[in-house]
């Protein structure tokens, strides 16, 4: 990711659970369809894990759970959550979307929430979820709409004048076009309401 994006991650880690009360309301049903997605999965990997708001969701329903994010800030964060909640289930590492350092192929499912309006190379970065994910298995990626509504797409216009580093602004239909020229089968799709809206998007890798 870009420089600017790192920098403003590492800034805003301590924030982010605050700041999630504007933008959080269709967190809550995010998370449940997440964590029942995962449910009996022995090894989860979630990429930008951020403070671990799906994390604890998830540790619950999987057998084991390796939450990275590439923010040092975020991954103190996460780390502070696991201690503090006793998540001993899940392991916290820093780690680049771009180039994971885990073995290919492994991982029942993979998980990527709120981050694909986030990076400069999509295709890129679903290529990377997809590596990660055995034959069959799961890529979940709920992600932020920022084009759902016509509320949605003021509230991000205010949101990039604070610097915020989106790179890109959804519709639901147009998420599940990216996942579907990546080769990916979509088996499960909701639009969650919010002020910006969350897709809630669920495939299966090949």
């Amino acid at each position: 990711m870009s420089e600017d994006g790192h920098r403003y991650w590492e800034r805003h880690a301590k924030s982010y659970d605050r700041s999630m009360s504007l933008l959080g309301r269709p967190l809550a049903r995010m998370v449940e369809l997440t964590a029942e997605s995962v449910r009996g999965a022995s090894q989860v990997l979630e990429v930008a894990a951020g403070t671990g708001l799906v994390t604890r969701a998830i540790a619950s329903s999987a057998g084991e759970v390796l939450a990275t994010d590439y923010a040092s800030a975020m991954v103190e964060e996460l780390r502070a959550r696991v201690r503090r909640e006793g998540l001993s289930n899940v392991r916290c590492e820093q780690a680049d979307l771009y180039s994971l350092p885990f073995e290919a192929h492994t991982f029942d499912a993979v998980i990527a929430a709120n981050v694909l309006h986030l990076v400069p190379d999509l295709r890129g970065a679903l290529a990377a979820l997809v590596r990660m994910a055995r034959p069959g298995g799961r890529i979940i990626v709920p992600t932020f709409c920022h084009d759902q509504t016509v509320l949605s797409r003021l509230t991000s216009r205010v949101l990039a004048l604070t610097g915020f580093p989106g790179h890109r602004r959804f519709t639901a239909a147009r998420l599940r076009h990216e996942l579907e020229a990546t080769s990916l089968r979509v088996t499960q799709m909701e639009v969650i309401p919010g002020v910006i809206p969350v897709g809630y998007a669920e495939a299966v890798a090949g």
